[in-house]
């Protein structure tokens, strides 16, 4: 506190905004070194940055500044606005008892350990012809599973996804035990309605209000799903091993060629320019591909927040995404791109946000999960257009997509569609269940077969993609997270709905990056992400959108969206393959500690594009 005392309200407020920086960028550096293994990582250094981070945003005397300022008559609308953003977040944070700080600092050591292991696991599969353990990463496994013709190396490669839950169960059921200890020394019911509470601004009652319509209304839709695949596919269709191959595997194969991992940056960049996106001066930091090592989700993080100082000067964003693509494996093309719309989405959305103070550009509570991930979930969702393939989806030769293909996929898998929703809904009913345990029933044959009873009661079956293999659930900052998901996917058809009725078309529409910017992104946290979807869209949040689009026809479907290809590919996208496009940021490609590829040593985002494209070929 004494780094703050006698200071005035500007003073303070300026060595608030430049503490929290530090100290937000020294665990963020932390973080990427040890998801990405990078040589000298500790997780002794992220345990200790993430305990300074919260130590400094957990200091209670600062609070009381913070609100002492508040009812200051002198003080500014603006400088009430970032003193605000200051109070909430140091309220999701705040710890009186020492007790409980030392608690959060175990949780964060365990949580650290966990990750490690979980890292150096030795994951994998026992192939089903030679009996020889074959390393493979989950994200592997699952594409795997997706696209492999064999079904005994389908069924090995499930095998491999379920050894994690038994891996990681003793400790993550500590871990378990102890945050529930933690949140409920703060008052909460259990940690699932803490974080809840302190994300979305509502508890988790009423979050389960929202998602337990939405399950009522879509649980018919997914029995009607699974007798149609049995009666069509035959019951071994709907086996977890097989459900993914059997909805993918033939389309996986056929559209393999048209999204080569080699140009997955160059589509990004150029689909983002066309909707008039800008990164604002922003450096985007991308390791693409798996390795040993190396975490498995793809993930993006801000180690230098976007932000606008007292001065007037802009701080443009840094931002570390990943993905975990296999350049050879069918459907690894796909996979990366749409991993790059998703995470790009993110990097787009905060490094637009203009604001006085870091705190409104970060991603943790009291920022919505809900509303970071409607961003990315709406410009990933782009992809699965036909409108979009009809300009994006091209071989290595410029040929696209054909529309054949399209329609083969949406009369193989629409109406399995709504598989994926009941997929997203299993993690947060799987992390409410957990949460609301006693603690003496949180063993890890308990949490095992909780999670297998939410698997087959939700999603009708054993799941896939088992939830104990979800990375979500073992991080603090991404644990009783899922839920933001489905409410975003919620704001996704939603949002899609309000464009296309008020322009008639998304894709290359700048008209749309405009909108995002200036109602979405600009505000960061200083609103609430049910207000924005009302702002925007002109109605409250609602699944409307999303049912209607799993009860539409198959018929239905294939007109629409064939007319909406021919129109596209009688267009073309508004910039070519190669295109020297300004998005107005700096991009390095890296693969663990190799630089590959900087946009700002060679020029250009293309130029960047092209080394990185030989150097994939020679993988």
């Amino acid at each position: 506190m004494a780094q703050f005392s006698s200071s005035s309200v500007e003073d303070f407020i300026y060595t608030f905004n430049k503490s929290y920086e530090s100290k937000h960028v020294a665990y963020e550096d932390n973080f990427w070194a040890t998801k990405m293994n990078l040589t000298g990582c500790s997780s002794d250094m992220l345990t200790s940055s993430k305990n300074e981070l919260d130590a400094f945003l957990g200091d209670k005397d600062v609070l009381a500044r913070v609100r002492q300022e508040l009812t200051n008559k002198d003080v500014t609308v603006e400088q009430k606005k970032v003193l605000k953003i200051f109070e909430r977040t140091l309220m999701c944070n705040i710890i009186e008892d020492p007790a409980a700080r030392e608690l959060r600092e175990t949780i964060n050591r365990l949580e650290s350990d966990l990750a490690q292991d979980r890292n150096r696991m030795a994951l994998g599969y026992v192939d089903p012809l030679s009996g020889e353990f074959v390393k493979a990463s989950s994200v592997q496994l699952r594409n795997t599973m997706r696209s492999a013709e064999s079904e005994p190396l389908r069924k090995a490669c499930l095998e491999g996804l379920r050894s994690i839950g038994p891996f990681v169960c003793d400790k993550f059921c500590e871990i378990v035990r102890l945050r529930n200890e933690f949140a409920r020394g703060l008052g909460y019911e259990c940690f699932y309605d803490m974080k809840v509470s302190q994300s979305e601004g509502f508890d988790k009652k009423t979050l389960f209000v929202i998602l337990d319509g939405l399950e009522a209304d879509t649980r018919p839709i997914l029995a009607q799903a699974l007798e149609t695949l049995r009666a069509s596919k035959g019951d071994a269709a709907a086996e977890p091993h097989n459900l993914g191959f059997t909805l993918s595997g033939d389309v996986s194969r056929l559209k393999d060629p048209f999204f080569p991992f080699e140009n997955s940056v160059d589509v990004w960049t150029r689909s983002f320019a066309a909707l008039g996106i800008s990164y604002r001066g922003a450096t985007m930091r991308l390791d693409l591909c798996d390795r040993e090592g190396k975490y498995s989700n793809g993930f993006c993080h801000w180690p230098q927040p976007a932000w606008r100082t007292q001065t007037g000067e802009w701080v443009p964003s840094q931002a570390n995404f990943t993905s975990l693509a296999s350049p050879r494996a069918v459907g690894s093309g796909h996979t990366a791109l749409v991993t790059l719309m998703h995470e790009g989405g993110h990097a787009a959305h905060f490094a637009n946000v203009e604001q006085a103070s870091p705190l409104f550009s970060q991603e943790r509570a009291p920022t919505s999960v809900a509303y970071a991930e409607n961003q990315s979930m709406f410009l990933d969702s782009l992809v699965g257009d036909a409108e979009w393939m009809a300009k994006y989806a091209l071989d290595r030769d410029g040929n696209p997509l054909p529309w054949a293909v399209i329609e083969q996929e949406i009369r193989d898998t629409h109406a399995y569609e709504v598989f994926m929703l009941r997929s997203m809904l299993a993690v947060p009913y799987f992390e409410k269940r957990l949460y609301e345990l006693p603690a003496d029933e949180v063993t890890p044959a308990r949490v095992l077969a909780l999670a297998e009873e939410v698997e087959v009661d939700i999603q009708g079956m054993r799941a896939g993609r088992p939830l104990l293999s979800v990375p979500h659930i073992l991080a603090d900052e991404s644990a009783a997270y899922y839920h933001g998901y489905v409410l975003a996917e919620m704001s996704v058809h939603q949002t899609r709905a309000h464009f296309e009725r008020k322009y008639g078309f998304i894709v290359d529409n700048p008209a749309v990056g405009t909108d995002l910017a200036e109602v979405y992104w600009k505000p960061g946290n200083s609103a609430m992400f049910l207000d924005l979807v009302k702002e925007l869209t002109g109605a409250p949040l609602s699944s409307v959108a999303w049912v209607a689009s799993l009860r539409r026809s198959v018929e239905e479907t294939c007109v629409s969206e064939k007319a909406a290809y021919e129109k596209a590919a009688g267009e073309g996208a508004k910039f070519t393959p190669g295109a020297a496009v300004d998005l107005d940021m700096n991009v390095q490609l890296v693969h663990g500690d190799e630089v590959v590829a900087d946009s700002a040593v060679l020029g250009s985002v293309a130029k960047a594009c092209g080394v990185y494209k030989e150097w994939v070929a020679k993988m």
